[in-house]
């Protein structure tokens, strides 16, 4: 079976956005893309935290949602959340309401603010496991890595919850740490360009 399909203008993209009709804009315009802001690197950990066990049509679906919930994920707001913000959140129907999921964000968000304390952002914590090209193997044939395996280590060493190899993993493919676009997907290039032209945080590679 091939690994791509036929986008509406011609050229192949990978098959995986033909699943639904949202995912083609989410594909083009997003994933594999590098982000270097913090608030947005948060967010996509704890969507993919959420994610565990679902669909990420169902996620996106939500996603304004679940920004609404937690303002924007301002993890310095979030990090004051208190018992009275977990059962709002849990009677939040525009959610998934999984009360281990979203205490795991209030936890992580508490996390980030030791890191940045630490760290100076984020960003430059994160893209320090951005893997050497020499260690990938061919695009979407795994759904952990060597790099997503050290990552999830690191993170639970810190006190993170909801962040096991499989969902850095996807996290990474998304914020462009690597670029998992299959070879023949039109899109490679443009997110490879983009990776070349991204000015890594932290003075990484």
């Amino acid at each position: 079976m091939s690994r791509t399909i036929a986008g509406p203008d011609g050229r192949p993209r990978c098959r995986w956005c033909g699943a639904a009709p949202e995912f083609l804009d989410y594909h083009d315009r997003e994933w594999g893309f590098p982000v270097g802001d913090d608030r947005r690197l948060f967010e996509k950990l704890c969507l993919e935290s959420f994610q565990s066990g679902l669909s990420w049509r169902t996620i996106l679906a939500k996603r304004e949602n679940f920004r609404r919930a937690f303002d924007g994920f301002d993890f310095d707001s979030i990090a004051r959340y208190g018992d009275g913000d977990v059962e709002r959140l849990l009677g939040d129907e525009g959610i998934v309401r999984h009360r281990g999921k979203i205490e795991a964000v209030i936890n992580n968000a508490r996390r980030v603010c030791d890191l940045v304390r630490e760290e100076g952002s984020l960003a430059a914590y994160l893209w320090r496991f951005e893997p050497a090209p020499g260690d990938l193997g061919a695009p979407q044939t795994a759904s952990t890595s060597a790099a997503s395996v050290a990552l999830s280590k690191d993170l639970k060493t810190r006190g993170w919850r909801f962040v096991g190899p499989t969902t850095v993993h996807a996290f990474m493919q998304a914020m462009g740490l690597v670029n998992d676009h299959v070879e023949d997907c039109a899109i490679r290039p443009e997110a490879e360009r983009a990776r070349a032209m991204f000015d890594r945080p932290g003075g990484t590679r």
